[in-house]
């Protein structure tokens, strides 16, 4: 649909960024903090560990200074649960208390509302050797931390995200290092027993805010991408009702709605993967309602009919391989769109139809919190960093973002990976999104200087301008 004029941006839109504290902060085992699942990891061959990062741990003053130059409305970061809880349970660190404490201040002295992040792939190792997701305590553990949040911070933060992209914690879990499978069971009951404790414990966690700090705001941040089917043929079009349901709608209705995806239901059935689901769990996920739906995006995906012949390979398509699930769905190729540096397909017009069909479905506000283009970033000897390519990219979003609210999507703000340069979970530092460039390489930290992008400067303008001037 074309329109003559477009509706603005809302008057109040949280423009920002993001981050995530593993992948940020450094200082993994400073000041008390105990071991996540992200700090005792093997990390892929060639990338940096994540003692150091960006090291935000130490220099967030600066950091949250430049995105108040920026003019960013919000900085949605993460709470590194190990730093409140060293053990995943327990004493409660102080240092970790006092440092959140002062992040949120800083956040708020320069008018940025701090957007919280509960939990972002870092559970506490100590909980993951005991089985992680797998034990039903699991849901009272990220309860009882959830409380301590609240308790602490709910006096100044308005908006919380309760789990980072559950949906890839569930299909590609081993990839991020947190899926802590017994390779001698099913592994599908196994996942989708780990999704109904973190589904049960979101349910928990959005009731217990609501009743603790009343007028705050929360809900879930999944990763939505679109699912195509690759041609028009009945059965592409029934493999992509699949993926979608699997990959997209089974989070999203549980937390809106509180039942189970019937597609996703009769897969799990029919494979004997059920979850245990035990008296009143259900009752409780309906009782639970998110205030709006957070949701990453990079791009969409497409899928063709199964040929029986597929192997579990996540949510991407393979060159040297067939992947997706035998008699559900196979990934595929789309032929029709350019790809990033790193391969991931670029769609903003995907963009537009997946928050069309995120408000068609649950009408509820949508906030952004990534969308984003890793690049091999570069420091020019004049010391600027030119990325027309990320300008490039985030402004085609944008502009199908302004006509997803003029086809009436109700769209609170846009908060973009990644705020400043931080460490790809597979890629290292050498895969760049931030607006801020720090001057490090893989393994040389060099002087961790922070630098404007281009994008910096063009962002800027953006949110001065409410999004309208794009150029």
């Amino acid at each position: 649909m074309n329109y003559k004029t477009l509706k603005p941006f809302p008057a109040g839109f949280l423009w920002g960024a993001s981050t995530s504290a593993y992948q940020v902060e450094g200082a993994n085992r400073e000041d008390g903090k105990g071991p996540s699942v992200q700090d005792i990891k093997r990390v892929p061959p060639g990338t940096s560990e994540l003692d150091v990062c960006a090291d935000h741990y130490h220099r967030y003053r600066e950091d949250i200074a430049l995105m108040a130059e920026m003019g960013f409305k919000e900085y949605r970061f993460s709470i590194a649960w190990t730093r409140i809880l060293p053990q995943g349970t327990g004493e409660v660190n102080p240092k970790g208390v006092a440092y959140y404490s002062d992040l949120i201040d800083t956040c708020l002295k320069y008018g940025i509302e701090p957007f919280v992040t509960i939990f972002h792939f870092d559970l506490p190792a100590a909980l993951s050797e005991k089985g992680g997701w797998s034990r039903r305590e699991s849901v009272d553990e990220f309860v009882d931390y959830c409380r301590i949040l609240f308790e602490n911070f709910g006096d100044r933060v308005k908006y919380w995200l309760t789990i980072n992209e559950q949906n890839m914690l569930t299909l590609v879990g081993e990839a991020i290092g947190t899926a802590n499978l017994n390779k001698e069971e099913s592994v599908i009951k196994q996942l989708y027993q780990h999704n109904h404790h973190m589904l049960l414990a979101q349910a928990k966690a959005m009731k217990l805010l609501h009743e603790m700090v009343p007028g705050a705001k929360i809900g879930p941040a999944p990763n939505i991408s679109l699912v195509y089917p690759k041609t028009c043929k009945p059965a592409d079009v029934l493999a992509a009702q699949n993926f979608n349901a699997i990959r997209n709608w089974l989070y999203l209705d549980m937390a809106v709605w509180g039942y189970y995806n019937p597609i996703v239901w009769a897969w799990l059935e029919e494979n004997g993967a059920l979850p245990v689901i035990q008296p009143g769990d259900m009752e409780i996920m309906r009782q639970a309602r998110p205030d709006f739906i957070a949701f990453n995006y990079y791009s969409t995906s497409t899928v063709e009919a199964s040929d029986g012949t597929e192997k579990d390979g996540g949510d991407r398509a393979k060159k040297d391989e067939r992947v997706g699930v035998p008699g559900v769905y196979a990934m595929a190729r789309n032929g029709s769109l350019p790809t990033t540096q790193f391969g991931w397909e670029i769609d903003p017009e995907g963009f537009r139809a997946t928050l069309r069909e995120v408000y068609s479905r649950y009408h509820l506000p949508m906030m952004i919190t990534e969308n984003g283009l890793g690049a091999y970033d570069k420091l020019e000897a004049d010391g600027s960093v030119h990325d027309p390519y990320r300008i490039d990219y985030l402004r085609d979003h944008i502009r199908q973002m302004r006509l997803a609210v003029t086809d009436g999507c109700q769209v609170m703000g846009y908060s973009p990976w990644s705020a400043i340069d931080l460490i790809s979970t597979h890629e290292g530092m050498v895969k760049r999104y931030g607006f801020i460039f720090v001057n490090r390489d893989e393994f040389d930290l060099k002087d961790m200087k922070r630098v404007r992008k281009d994008s910096f400067y063009w962002y800027q303008k953006v949110i001065a301008s409410n999004g309208e001037d794009l150029d």
